[in-house]
């Protein structure tokens, strides 16, 4: 009996502190300052916010702001598969927008991006971001 519940305790202390990983690709923007791209847990993986910035040059990219959106949610793809996941596993983004006139764009984009049932979301209209960058996106996704 004392075995059963030394093994039992041993059980539930692992999986109630779970390892931190980093999750890192180098088809999405280096990191700017000090955070990772995205953080693991069990299933649970948090994407750092992206913004459409250029894996390959780490400028932003030029062009109409359909164009950055899309930059934007390919390197939250990129870096969800990294993480073994996929776009389609976000449960959850937060966008930010230094134009809510842009709000429309963003739904034809998600339209383009997404399947249903479509992600959770909050979009919040905000003065700047890193490199005057019009847009910038976080997510959370729930593996099962």
């Amino acid at each position: 009996m004392k075995k059963l519940l030394v093994i039992l305790t041993a059980m539930m202390c692992s999986h109630a502190i779970a390892a931190k990983e980093e999750v890192y690709t180098n088809k999405a923007p280096q990191p700017i300052g000090v955070y990772s791209q995205a953080i693991k847990i069990n299933n649970n993986i948090y994407i750092s916010g992206q913004i459409p910035v250029d894996p390959l040059t780490g400028e932003l990219i030029q062009g109409d702001f359909k164009a950055q959106i899309k930059q934007t949610f390919i390197n939250i793809r990129e870096i969800a598969q990294a993480a073994g996941a996929g776009i389609n596993d976000i449960v959850k983004m937060t966008i930010y927008l230094t134009n809510l006139n842009n709000f429309s764009m963003v739904n034809e984009v998600m339209l383009e991006v997404f399947t249903k049932p479509y992600p959770a979301r909050a979009v919040i209209e905000i003065k700047s971001l890193p490199k005057n960058a019009p847009v910038e996106i976080e997510a959370i996704i729930q593996k099962s």
